[in-house]
């Protein structure tokens, strides 16, 4: 049975008085205590889908339309974080409204079986003399929140996380800058008929111990076609691990599904080089599609950024895992002093149970700018989720420099380069990791090399003396063909030496 004084407390969110401009301490304003357990997200959520979808107030005009300049004059000071001056080993800054952000969330603090909502205040920020005078009303909150924890030197709390914009949240290893996003949930991604994008409308955050490593969080999801209750165990470092808990509520019939949707950037690399104009030799967030597959496959599919729209689906049954990696480490690989592209983390997906028939989905939108994300992945079970049921999942999430697991992992591609022939045609090079158990005499290595159009040579396989591993070079016949599906791998003695490498090639 769902609480009452709980959604009573929801309801009268949008009512809590707001404290003045100026503070008389430090610290961010707390409202008055109201009953708290986490299953009262789970009732919420199956409550709300019951009933039509509410949106939530826009925040006044003069917010929505600063610019982006003007945001920029507008900063939370962390002297004002959440638990700053105790003995909890977090800190929690907020974000201002505005801009991107027109709608509040609404924050709560837990403690023990309690939870009191954070209100919104002018005196928790700092500006210039810049930022324009706004109107302050009961529909303003807060767009997102900031996690900071000590990482590497005690007394110094550092940013490991953000959730801040619809259901994207974004989250980086020790040592890393961001990168890629998540997000809670997405629904009909690429769909003629257009994108939904639901809402983390509340956050319940659990004051954590002192000493523990640890943060959980909770968040409620709202969308016109559905609901979720989410809750986030989150515990920094290299990787930075996130395990989630969710259902969604369905209110109408869910036909086309993202489940642990990845957000990311990719412009160039060796494959595409010659279409832009720039000093830099790669420009990316991340640089391939990873696949642990059911059948114990490991795919690499690098990543494209194609001249239309393009939709690829990986079918599989109960995947071992999934991700958007970053393989180029070396700031040569970018030649970028500023965006430090070869320190953006890569994230992997590992389902804590199994997720039965469906494929992962790879999105590949044209850019010719580095400041779009472009590339979208997920996973898409095959069965909808009807209208008035509701789906339970868990899932890892691990943000790191290289967070996919690596036990019993074959050779990893490193490297795809490709270029015309002058006899017409084009050559495609692969380039392995090296490993202890690739043999000295490579022509011990099979290959395998398919297309599903024109013609492609056996190929031959030789030591790249830079990466001390094997390439694999094959030549390509395209003929009448517009488009080819490639497939390659290196197996020796019948088995999988390393992954599967797939690419689409478009005339």
């Amino acid at each position: 049975m769902l609480r009452r004084e709980f959604l009573a407390s929801l309801a009268a969110l949008s009512a809590v008085p707001h404290a003045s401009w100026a503070q008389d301490k430090q610290g961010l304003p707390l409202g008055d205590s109201v009953p708290f357990s986490p299953t009262d997200v789970v009732d919420i959520a199956r409550e709300k889908a019951s009933r039509a979808y509410e949106p939530r107030p826009m925040i006044p005009q003069a917010w929505q339309d600063l610019t982006y300049d003007q945001y920029r004059k507008i900063w939370f000071d962390s002297r004002n974080g959440l638990w700053e001056g105790t003995d909890a080993s977090q800190r929690v800054d907020v974000f201002p409204p505005g801009l991107y952000f027109p709608q509040a969330i609404r924050t709560y603090v837990v403690e023990g079986d309690q939870a009191r909502p954070i209100q919104f205040d002018m005196g928790v920020f700092d500006t210039t003399d810049k930022f324009p005078d706004v109107p302050i009303d009961e529909t303003l909150g807060y767009s997102g929140l900031r996690l900071r924890a000590e990482l590497r030197q005690p007394g110094i709390h550092e940013e490991y996380a953000v959730f801040q914009g619809a259901s994207y949240f974004r989250g980086i290893g020790t040592g890393d800058i961001y990168g890629l996003s998540a997000r809670g949930l997405a629904l009909k991604t690429g769909d003629p008929m257009g994108e939904e994008f639901p809402d983390f409308t509340h956050f319940w955050l659990e004051r954590p111990a002192a000493g523990a490593a640890q943060i959980v969080v909770h968040a409620l999801l709202d969308s016109p076609s559905c609901t979720g209750a989410y809750r986030f165990e989150i515990m920094p470092g290299q990787p930075l691990v996130m395990e989630v808990e969710a259902e969604i509520f369905a209110r109408n019939t869910l036909t086309h599904i993202g489940i642990a949707p990845l957000t990311s950037m990719f412009m160039f690399d060796d494959m595409n080089r010659q279409r832009f104009d720039d000093f830099r030799p790669a420009v990316h967030d991340n640089d391939g599609l990873m696949i642990h597959n059911g059948g114990g496959e490991v795919i690499w599919r690098p990543l494209a950024n194609p001249r239309t729209l393009q939709i690829s689906a990986f079918g599989d049954n109960n995947p071992r895992g999934f991700g958007l990696m970053q393989r180029a480490r070396k700031f040569r690989d970018f030649n970028d002093l500023e965006a430090l592209y070869h320190r953006r983390p890569g994230l992997w997906v590992t389902p804590g149970e199994g997720w039965g028939r469906g494929s992962v989905a790879l999105i590949e939108i044209p850019t010719d700018k580095e400041i779009y994300d472009n590339i979208v992945a997920y996973w898409r079970p095959s069965a909808d989720i009807e209208a008035g049921t509701s789906h339970r999942m868990t899932y890892r999430l691990d943000w790191g420099s290289d967070p996919a697991p690596k036990a019993a992992m074959p050779l990893r591609v490193l490297n795809t380069a490709a270029g015309g022939r002058p006899e017409g045609g084009r050559i495609f090079t692969i380039d392995f990791e090296d490993a202890p158990h690739v043999p000295k005499d490579l022509s011990k290595v099979d290959r395998l090399v398919r297309s599903s159009a024109g013609d492609v040579t056996e190929g031959i396989i030789q030591r790249n003396p830079e990466t001390g591993g094997p390439r694999l070079a094959f030549t390509f016949m395209p003929g009448e063909a517009e488009w080819a599906e490639f497939r390659a791998q290196l197996r020796l003695d019948g088995q999988a030496l390393s992954e599967v490498w797939l690419y689409r090639w478009t005339a």
